[in-house]
């Protein structure tokens, strides 16, 4: 069987100021994915790590970092990933 490629996932999640990240406090994990794994697979991964599982919110996908605004929160989630 062929060797499956890992993905590298840093996770930051802070509260915000005037919409803009403020980091006056600040959660972070990392984890490893295959680096097929589906957009949907690493957030729902991210969100759980982060405590947010269940919460919706706004996603914008910038090519190599996923941004996450929960709903009604002064808060955003960066999902940043590269090869591991």
């Amino acid at each position: 069987m062929g060797t499956t490629n890992m993905l590298t996932v840093n996770v930051e999640y802070t509260d915000t100021f005037g919409g803009e990240a403020n980091y006056c406090w600040v959660k972070r994990a990392t984890f490893q994915i295959a680096d097929h794994a589906s957009r949907h697979a690493i957030m729902r991964q991210a969100k759980r790590l982060i405590g947010l599982t269940g919460l919706r919110g706004k996603s914008h996908d910038f090519g190599d970092m996923i941004e996450f605004r929960p709903s009604r929160s002064c808060t955003v989630m960066f999902v940043t990933y590269g090869e591991g």
